[in-house]
């Protein structure tokens, strides 16, 4: 079988491979607990490209993979509102 049509044009199928995820790493201050890893989980992994984020609370480092860069300032917030400090990047 043909990937050609009777009119002359050909079809195929292609994969798309996803984007690669680039990992940023932050230091958050005020984590104690699994309650804080939870919240700093939750609030980080909304924002927008977020594809998974590790929360070592002991470390008080939180690994954030995304499509994109993220910008600090969106992390800052997200972090600040969930009652935290991002400290910087580690």
């Amino acid at each position: 079988m043909s990937c050609c049509s009777s009119e002359g044009t050909c079809s195929t199928t292609a994969t798309v491979a996803a984007p690669a995820a680039v990992t940023t790493v932050f230091t958050v201050a005020g984590m104690t607990c699994g309650h804080c890893e939870q919240a700093v989980a939750k609030a980080v992994g909304a924002l927008d490209g977020v594809q998974a984020v590790r929360v070592d609370v002991e470390g008080g480092l939180v690994s954030v993979d995304s499509t994109a860069g993220l910008a600090d300032e969106a992390v800052r917030a997200a972090i600040d509102e969930a009652g935290y400090e991002l400290t910087g990047r580690a």
